[in-house]
């Protein structure tokens, strides 16, 4: 894509108002992917105002769509995303780094979504009847949209991040403005496209591309947004819900994780156990290179099993092979960007520096055809002999990290797990059943994985406890998200109550 036209108002495709605009690079190699425009609040201003036009018209509007109409545009989205997988796919491939074929699986999980919430809210009756305890009383409680959404999107899944707020804020009957990351905008703005293909009204559907400050900080502010939902890092994350408290709007935060992957001795028994474990513990840490809020980067195993584990571990870890995500066998792509790359390399040099032991990694690769010396490449790294005080253990990095810690008993697996500020998942390993799930019932994370790691299903909920944000996406309550219970009480036969006596 090389239209510079990529802020979406009122149906419209247009420019910046500025005429700023911004370089996309590919990390892979470090060269310009695409020129977009850089929006600002006064472009923020104008598409809030499109969405909200959309939202408070006549009966024709959006909110008043028929349920089955809705439901069939997002059915139809669905099909368009399968239509263009290839396209969408090696785009978010090479916008973000990622393979090929994760970026197929991105698009079969949106199409997903998009199907799923379709299904959701067409089963629905047509409200919840209360009973008053009176024959003359009809009372009932129904779901309204919340009204115009702003929806904050991050630059690791930009495709699918968009779609888990899109689809159900549309089915609930919403209208939105998106901003996707400014470093990895290209997919969304594919999909706004579709969405007017499907036949999305116009002014339903808005997208500002540009920086989370001014396009961010002004949408989290603006009087006219009723709901802001933010997937994001902790910082940023508390800086949308202080923007937002004088507006009192509704707010939902996914402000990522620090992962426990538990492994206990029992699930390394045989030799198909181990091979098993080791190679989910390399899914957990290093899918998409680690730039996943669900990974697993702390790998917390009993002490008993640790030497062999690890060593085995990073003998693989030095066999992923590196290189541009487009190329054939590559299983692991760059970092998004420099400052990720710096990012990562300060996270290795403080856990050496905290007495951390590298087992492998620890530096950028060698050149090499698909990985060229311009890319921002750096090997997965395993650093053992970690504990909870370290940077690396504690802070979210984002990056092809994995720390190691050990335990001996369940007690103290458990009280390592729960030893984070954050709580999005998390997983045990385990044959003992009793075992998976008293440790699954005590950590204190919002998806919990017995003897497995990362699947996710869209009708079950998605989200965290503590730190990790609040609010849910995905399931029934990723619906709720984007309405409003309202109370309707009928009294079928009024009469005087006579509580003043005149």
């Amino acid at each position: 894509m090389s239209s510079v036209e990529t802020i979406h108002v009122d149906g419209v495709w247009r420019a910046a108002a500025s005429g700023a605009q911004r370089e996309v690079l590919d990390p892979a190699d470090a060269t310009i992917l695409a020129v977009v425009s850089e929006g600002s609040a006064e472009d923020t201003d104008a598409a809030v105002a499109a969405a909200r036009r959309a939202f408070d018209g006549g009966a024709g509007a959006w909110p008043r769509t028929p349920v089955a109409e809705r439901a069939a545009l997002l059915r139809r989205v669905a099909d368009l995303l399968q239509r263009d997988r290839e396209e969408i796919a090696l785009t978010e491939s090479r916008d973000t780094g990622k393979t090929l074929e994760e970026g197929r699986v991105d698009v079969d999980c949106v199409s997903d979504a998009f199907r799923y919430f379709a299904d959701l809210v067409v089963s629905e009756g047509a409200g919840r009847v209360v009973d008053a305890g009176s024959d003359t009383v009809h009372s009932v409680v129904v779901h309204e949209p919340v009204g115009v959404c702003a929806m904050i999107t991050p630059w690791n899944y930009p495709l699918l991040q968009a779609s888990w707020k899109i689809a159900p804020a549309l089915a609930a009957g919403n209208t939105f403005v998106i901003k996707p990351s400014e470093v990895t905008p290209l997919s969304t703005v594919h999909l706004v496209r579709l969405l007017a293909e499907a036949g999305l009204p116009d002014g339903v559907a808005n997208v500002v591309t540009g920086a989370g400050d001014p396009v961010g900080a002004r949408l989290a502010e603006h009087p006219d947004v009723d709901l802001v939902s933010f997937t994001g890092g902790l910082a940023s994350g508390t800086k949308v819900a202080a923007a937002a408290a004088p507006t009192v709007k509704k707010v939902a935060l996914e402000l990522g994780g620090k992962n426990p992957n538990v492994v206990f001795a029992d699930a390394c028994e045989t030799p198909e156990d181990f091979d098993t474990a080791v190679d989910q513990a390399l899914n957990a840490a290093f899918i998409h290179s680690g730039q996943v809020c669900s990974a697993g980067s702390r790998l917390i195993i009993e002490e008993s099993v640790r030497d062999r584990f690890v060593s085995e571990l990073a003998r693989r870890a030095e066999r992923i092979k590196l290189g541009r995500g487009t190329e054939k066998g590559v299983e692991c792509g760059p970092l998004v960007s420099a400052q990720q790359l710096a990012r990562t390399e300060a996270y290795v040099a403080s856990a050496l520096a905290e007495g951390a032991a590298l087992r492998c990694g620890g530096k950028r690769p060698e050149p090499s055809g698909t990985r060229p010396e311009s890319g921002y490449f750096y090997a997965p790294t395993v650093l053992d002999l970690c504990h909870g005080a370290m940077r690396v253990v504690r802070e979210e990095t984002f990056g092809p990290l994995l720390t190691v810690e050990t335990f001996h008993t369940e007690d103290e697996a458990v009280a390592l797990a729960n030893d984070t500020e954050y709580g999005l998942a998390g997983a045990v390993w385990t044959k003992d059943a009793g075992r998976a799930r008293r440790v699954a019932g005590r950590l204190r994370h919002g998806t919990v994985w017995i003897n497995d790691f990362h699947p996710y299903l869209p009708q079950a909920e998605w989200g965290g406890f503590g730190k990790s944000g609040t609010g849910r996406e995905l399931g029934p309550a990723g619906l709720a998200e984007y309405r409003e219970p309202k109370h309707i009480y009928q009294n079928l036969d009024p009469k005087p109550v006579r509580w003043f006596a005149g």
